[in-house]
């Protein structure tokens, strides 16, 4: 106990501090113009975030290591554990410049597209992909501005020329996106700005970095040695948006550290009507690997420009919750929009709807330990400490954690006590803030269980999560010094 007087003063909540934990399912923000200075990411965090997003499609990075300071000074100075995501762009196709930022396109138009930069009009436009005419077959579909327009390959030419017909016309601008739903795109997952990227964020220490368009765990395995080869602790989120994902799903899930279902490129690259039922088994499979899941895009857009959310936005966060998604994300809402602040209250205050109602998401009972698993004694233990938190109705589940897999473990039960997760990992402490109801504690003292136990009740009883005749489970390992996969529960009612 040498430290929890100093640990207590550095840590004591703050009255706002408490706002995170009234809800369990987190909430991502995307940081933009419209938040990017301390007060607003101040507000924001105050609103109920708990991760920001750092997009790398935009922006500098001296201008993100400006944000990120803003973040960690939030971090030190105020009582909240805030991680940071640093959201690598990938193979993103786009067009060039369009004249005059203005080309109408009519059903039957004969485009040409070309990797020669050019000024597009009717004649040619540019395309970022050198690939295209090695990839594309005619006959194959290639959606622009998020399916807005469609064209049809016509003709591969000798100069590597694609010639596209119009089948979905609308007004074309500069810069805007390309989908490929019929082709194998060969860019690498890592592009080059990636890696330039990618070297930023290990530098930053960011805590996450989400990979796009990931379509097999070769792309999980190349960015995790890269990791690996700096030292850096930095967790990888596999972004699911391409069919083959899809077909390789189990062995992505299992390589990365947490997966975020990008519902605007996938809703794109396939038939709208399976999103639903895709992103319903997508968070099951995460849930059943104890891997969180976030769900993302354009879950509050009308609030860009709105104080209110449409009804159907406002049933999405909520379908969101109930199927039991770690986190929720907002993109263009907070990073560019006229309400960042008001959004993240509106859809904090869904969550929170939903979590209060008889509703119960507990996953205890489909989600058993398998037999079969390398780390199968201390999942049941883990098991085991959620179905006694219920059964005593317990109001605490305390674990304890070096590599954050007891916490994702425990969180993956979906327990109804609130989850305090414990670790000697500084990193950790921001990480595990994006997994569903943990709230996590630097703590390094290895006296005894029994000391540890007595440790975390006492400063959960300090900072008012807990008060004299509360039950509190605690989950550890004994013996202390050897760091043994978690084998203890310990249940405690507080003095």
């Amino acid at each position: 106990m040498t430290n929890l007087t100093k640990y207590l003063h550095q840590q004591m909540d703050k009255e706002a501090g408490i706002q995170h934990t009234h809800h369990r399912t987190k909430i991502v923000a995307t940081v933009g113009p419209a938040c990017d200075t301390y007060e607003k990411l101040l507000d924001l965090v105050r609103a109920g975030v708990n991760v920001f997003r750092l997009n790398f499609s935009h922006g500098s990075h001296e201008d993100k290591a400006q944000i990120i300071e803003h973040i960690r000074n939030i971090n030190s100075t105020e009582p909240y554990n805030i991680a940071i995501l640093g959201d690598l762009q990938g193979p993103k196709l786009r067009v060039g410049e369009i004249e005059n930022n203005y080309l109408p396109l009519a059903i039957g138009d004969i485009l040409t597209f070309t990797n020669t930069k050019c000024i597009g009009n009717l004649e040619k436009i540019y395309v970022s992909y050198p690939n295209l005419a090695d990839d594309v077959k005619v006959g194959n579909i290639i959606m622009i501005d998020d399916g807005k327009i469609e064209v049809k390959v016509v003709d591969i030419t000798k100069e590597k020329d694609v010639k596209v017909q119009v089948t979905l016309g609308g007004v074309l601008s500069s810069k805007k996106g390309i989908n490929l739903p019929d082709t194998k795109i060969s860019l690498p997952a890592l592009t080059e700005k990636d890696l330039i990227d990618l070297e930023f964020i290990i530098e930053q220490k960011l805590d996450w970095v989400a990979l796009s368009f990931v379509r097999s765990v070769k792309d999980i395995v190349i960015l995790r040695n890269k990791l690996d080869e700096k030292k850096s602790k930095t967790k990888i989120i596999a972004k699911i948006e391409k069919p083959e994902a899809l077909v390789n799903i189990r062995d992505i899930i299992l390589e990365s550290d947490a997966i975020m279902i990008a519902r605007g490129d996938l809703g794109v690259e396939l038939p709208v009507e399976q999103v639903p039922l895709i992103q319903r088994e997508l968070i099951r499979k995460c849930i059943h690997r104890a891997k969180p899941v976030i769900v993302a895009t354009q879950m509050m857009e009308s609030m860009i420009d709105r104080t209110k959310p449409n009804r159907s936005e406002i049933t999405d966060v909520a379908n969101a919750v109930l199927e039991g998604a770690d986190a929720v994300m907002l993109s263009g809402e907070t990073a560019a929009g006229n309400h960042p602040t008001l959004v993240v209250e509106t859809m904090c205050k869904i969550i929170r709807q939903v979590e209060q109602t008889e509703y119960r998401y507990n996953r205890e009972e489909d989600l058993k330990p398998l037999s079969h698993s390398p780390s199968f004694l201390s999942d049941a233990v883990c098991y085991n400490a959620c179905k006694i938190s219920k059964d005593l109705n317990a109001n605490a589940l305390v674990g304890m954690t070096q590599s954050g897999y007891t916490a994702f473990m425990l969180s993956s039960y979906r327990p109804e006590s609130p989850v305090y997760i414990f670790t000697k990992e500084r990193s950790l402490v921001n990480q595990l803030s994006l997994s569903w109801g943990v709230r996590a504690f630097f703590y390094n003292e290895e006296e005894s269980l029994d000391n540890i136990v007595t440790d975390q009740i006492n400063i959960l009883k300090q900072r008012g999560f807990l008060q004299t005749g509360d039950v509190v489970v605690n989950t550890g390992s004994t013996p202390i010094h050897l760091h043994l996969p978690t084998n203890v529960i310990k249940v405690t009612k507080v003095d």
